[in-house]
């Protein structure tokens, strides 16, 4: 055998070493590649960046490529300069659809970095929506089991829209309250029964269900009710709208035109597009058409706009409790939990590094704590449109309190942190912190028997925190002392200013006009005064971005707007007798704020009852002398509030 022969018998095993440990290799990287979910596009789209179509043309070396893209975006963050960062983020989630990581540098750049680098409310609200957005319409659906884009997701809700941080998150919450009065309409009215949480669940849940078992297409609704076709097609020849959002937001703008004390202000404005929606959803014809097209449409908007489950949402009511989706707690709570549910099923020990199931929870339990604090939302989506940005209030809905309760023990068993053998819990101490905001609440409310029972479910905690050598003396004290206590610690903090405050005059109206002791009514308003005025003057800072409100804010500067609205929604829950009741007591400048209010919920209703010998509207209702100065007034710091963000626009362009 020559030498030449030899040479290449070599060549040729090593030639076979190598193929093969190459093919080893492969499977190596591609098994890699497949539990980090490292998977490439390969082709560009025509209006993606130019560094989409150089990556997937370098082959081979476009992870090293991409690579120098990720350290050149990450120190154009660190230098400022967030809108490069954005277009090479934007290229890199292109060429790495399957890496979570950029994904959530791509939005918290466009939610936190850029949005406050711009001079108006709208634009921010543009950039924290498009972050939004990104990972809710992108990022999860490319990476459906990431827990971390869940947790990111749930989080730009829960802290960005939901917090006070930003100043402009007053804004946050008008717009997102307005987007889901259009998506779903308003949620249903409180009543008396729904003090009951089942009883509240349960209307939520059947408010919703006709959304999850609408049909799935169009074509088999108008299969099973022929009349639902007719109806798109006149909405079509006669407003120009097809069954999408724009639907969804012309007929509730529609309808709530039709219904609301303000179509005065909308009327002139108002074009036959909207006259025509009107005749349209009065037109006996489509009786049953109407709830059957906007149940379908809302389901196809949920799933195709927002990607998100209803049969998910439906569950989520039934479970947490009557959420409203205007509020942002409720988006986190839905992503939170989703990001958990669906990451359950592949965790082990092997891998538990990879899933933080700590803090995902803690999302989920915070946003419990929002919803328990401000869940019960009074939001006038024409007064929003009509310029009124300050008539947003939040205010606590009690049946969330058990829902903390309920969740707790199963988020404490996924915790390494929160085990028996630690000294300190962050769980059982948030608990603690949550019990006692709810006894103050039910406190000022006048439900001290409500109070002392969680009062005694705080002392007699099985998972308490001893850490605090006080805790033994501060427990021990009578309740009205322990309440006197907490105030102090916390009166400057928006969540305690807003429950205290609601929480004396809703004591005022129930205890005091609603029980006819005049002298309880007097004390409790004057504590809410006072509590309301000390807030808003340690407080309410202005706040140059969202002319009007102050970062801070939660509820209106003028006590007597927020004395007049928490009047107005009592007397539209409470039976019709107690509501009475409660406008014949009431002083004139509470009665102004209800008396519209109920024209829309009782008149129709009392006018009926004339012919059989009951009492007119005007008699049982009368309107207060100083209802049209009210009605000025309102409009007057509408159109005021109007010109200031015009003035203040025109200055930043």
């Amino acid at each position: 055998m020559t030498s030449t022969t030899r040479t290449r018998l070599v060549a040729g095993l090593l030639a076979l070493i190598f193929f093969a440990l190459a093919g080893a290799t492969s499977i190596a990287v591609n098994a890699s590649a497949s539990r980090g979910k490292l998977v490439w596009t390969d082709s560009a789209a025509e209006n993606d960046p130019p560094q989409v179509a150089l990556g997937i043309a370098m082959g081979a070396f476009r992870g090293l490529f991409v690579n120098v893209l990720w350290i050149r975006a990450n120190n154009l963050k660190e230098a400022g300069k967030y809108y490069e960062a954005r277009d090479l983020a934007s290229a890199i989630t292109k060429l790495q659809p399957r890496f979570p990581r950029v994904w959530v540098f791509h939005a918290w750049n466009m939610a936190y970095n850029i949005s406050v680098t711009t001079q108006t409310r709208e634009e921010r609200w543009n950039w924290v929506n498009q972050g939004i957005q990104l990972l809710r319409d992108e990022g999860i659906p490319a990476n459906p089991n990431d827990m971390l884009l869940h947790k990111e997701l749930a989080w730009i809700f829960a802290h960005k829209i939901q917090g006070y941080t930003d100043d402009a998150n007053g804004y946050y919450k008008r717009r997102l309250a307005e987007e889901w009065t259009w998506v779903l309409g308003p949620p249903p009215p409180l009543t008396a029964e729904m003090k009951d949480r089942k009883v509240a669940v349960q209307r939520y849940s059947d408010w919703f269900r006709p959304i999850t078992f609408a049909p799935d297409k169009l074509d088999d609704l108008v299969k099973a009710m022929p009349q639902a076709g007719e109806l798109v097609r006149e909405l079509r020849d006669r407003v120009g709208t097809t069954p999408d959002f724009e639907l969804l937001r012309r007929s509730e703008f529609a309808r709530e035109l039709s219904l609301s004390s303000l179509r005065y202000k909308f009327e002139e404005r108002s074009g036959p597009k909207t006259a025509a929606m009107m005749d349209l959803l009065k037109d006996p014809r489509f009786a049953d058409a109407w709830p059957a097209l906007l149940a379908h449409v809302r389901k196809r908007v949920l799933i195709d706009q927002y990607h998100m489950e209803p049969d998910r949402m439906l569950r989520d009511m039934e479970f947490y409790g009557p959420m409203d989706w205007r509020h942002p707690a409720s988006h986190a709570i839905y992503w939170a939990a989703r990001g958990v549910e669906l990451s359950l099923p592949r965790f082990n020990e092997d891998n538990r590094k990879n899933f933080d199931f700590i803090n995902t929870d803690r999302i989920t339990i915070q946003a419990i704590q929002e919803l328990a604090r401000s869940g019960e939302i009074y939001f006038n989506v024409l007064d929003f449109l009509a310029g009124n940005d300050q008539f947003y209030m939040a205010m606590p809905n009690v049946h969330f309190v058990r829902t903390y309760g309920g969740i707790l023990e199963s988020l404490v068993e996924r915790s390494w942190a929160d085990t028996d053998k630690r000294a300190y819990s962050f769980y059982s101490a948030g608990y603690e912190n949550f019990l006692k905001d709810q006894i103050r609440y039910y406190f000022r409310r006048g439900q001290k028997d409500i109070a002392e029972k969680l009062y005694s479910d705080l002392r007699n905690y099985p998972h308490q925190n001893m850490n605090d050598p006080e805790r033994p003396f501060i427990m021990s004290r009578p309740l009205n002392e322990f309440v006197d206590r907490e105030i102090a610690d916390q009166e400057k903090i928006p969540q305690v200013a807003v429950s205290e405050t609601t929480g004396a005059l809703l004591g005022a109206y129930t205890s005091g006009l609603l029980a006819g002791n005049m002298e309880e009514f007097r004390a409790q308003i004057e504590y809410a005064k006072q509590f309301h005025r000390f807030y808003m003057e340690a407080q309410a800072k202005d706040n140059p971005l969202d002319i009007g409100t102050s970062r801070m804010e939660m509820m209106d500067k003028d006590f007597g707007v927020v004395a007049g609205i928490v009047f107005a929604q009592l007397c539209s829950i409470v039976p019709r007798e107690e509501a009475e009741a409660l406008y014949a007591r009431a002083p004139e400048d509470l009665r102004v704020y209800a008396f519209d209010l109920l024209v829309e919920r009782y008149k129709k209703e009392i006018d009926a009852e004339v012919a059989k010998g009951g009492k007119p509207f005007d008699v049982i209702y009368p309107e207060p002398a100083l209802m049209a100065e009210h009605r000025a007034k309102m409009e007057q710091q509408a159109a005021q509030m109007r010109a200031i963000q015009e003035k203040m626009q025109q200055q930043q362009r």
